[in-house]
């Protein structure tokens, strides 16, 4: 989109560049609106659950932005011709499933036919303009968090082809149908003490690490132990279950990354593996992250934790 023309209204507060997870204008003074969508192929066998999996990863970019979503609308792409139409009314449950959970509204959407299956939403949310969260924003000495562990992209390619063991599949599964609303447990005031965030998805934790540090004022210094990992996603890794896109964000990131020679093939692979409805990484004083970290674990993310700090830099990754 580069050379497409950039927006000008005094009401955009946000387009596409430095990787926004969604598009943020002024409604209010005080009132932020926010606009995203997204769409993935299926990762499970299971219908429900595949929409499931769709939903909660398009809903998470409002959550990316500290907002709450109110309306969401399918988005629908099926063959007809070799799929039965009920597999389409349970992959179309499970998404309105996650959209009621999250607070929304489903409201209707669109459909095209189309030899390869695929399904997401378009979500609309909103969040106090005082509390909204940016890409960018990280302040030198703030801490990361991450709340979800790493490896959906190798988990989901080993369970396509069939070699995931199945209580380590089924724990991928938890949390790529985890709801990222964790700003909706979060008080006004402690929202507002985190200074950038985004999630984790299809660039990996390198490449969204990246957005954060797109305005070049800071660099990351990254805690390559303390990142949390699906259990049993280096062994699948090891044995060459490495997802297509995992190679193709390690040839677009590595070269922003310093003393990337010195990490384990195993780390690297969880640097670039193409997340799934991943964790939030969000950006704030170190001791409002052990706050925030302590809250998530109380709210299901078991594995959240601290995995970084920022530095004064030009944006890199120093691990």
């Amino acid at each position: 989109m580069a050379d497409l023309p950039r927006p000008h209204d005094g009401r955009i507060l946000t387009d596409w560049e430095g990787g926004e997870d969604a598009a943020l204008w002024k409604i209010t003074e005080e009132r932020v609106g926010i606009l995203t969508l997204d769409f993935i192929t299926p990762v499970v066998d299971d219908p429900y659950v595949w929409g499931q999996i769709a939903a909660a990863n398009s809903i998470s970019d409002v959550f990316a932005m500290g907002g709450s979503p109110f309306v969401a609308l399918n988005i629908v792409a099926f063959p007809l011709n070799c799929l039965p139409l009920d597999m389409l009314k349970r992959l179309m449950e499970g998404g309105a499933s996650k959209v009621s959970e999250s607070g929304a509204f489903l409201m209707g959407g669109h459909s095209v036919e189309d030899q390869e299956p695929k399904y997401g939403l378009c979500v609309f949310g909103e969040v106090e303009r005082d509390s909204m969260w940016r890409t960018i924003g990280a302040h030198p000495g703030d801490a990361l968090v991450l709340t979800k562990p790493l490896g959906t992209g190798i988990m989901a390619t080993a369970i396509k082809a069939e070699m995931a063991d199945p209580a380590q599949a089924a724990e991928a599964v938890r949390w790529m149908t985890t709801l990222n609303d964790l700003p909706r447990r979060m008080t006004a005031e402690q929202r507002r003490r985190v200074h950038a965030a985004t999630d984790v998805t299809g660039f990996g934790l390198a490449g969204h690490a990246l957005d954060m540090l797109s305005d070049h004022r800071v660099d990351l210094e990254l805690d390559v132990e303390a990142l949390p990992l699906l259990d049993g996603a280096a062994d699948l890794a090891q044995m060459g279950l490495f997802p297509a896109g995992g190679y193709r964000n390690e040839n677009l990131y590595a070269p922003q990354i310093d003393n990337l020679e010195k990490l384990s093939r195993t780390h690297c692979d969880f640097l670039f593996d193409t997340q799934t409805s991943g964790g939030l990484m969000m950006a704030c004083p170190p001791e409002d992250a052990e706050e925030i970290v302590t809250l998530a674990k109380r709210h299901g993310f078991g594995r959240a934790g601290i995995i970084g700090r920022f530095r004064p830099g030009t944006g890199r990754i120093v691990v």
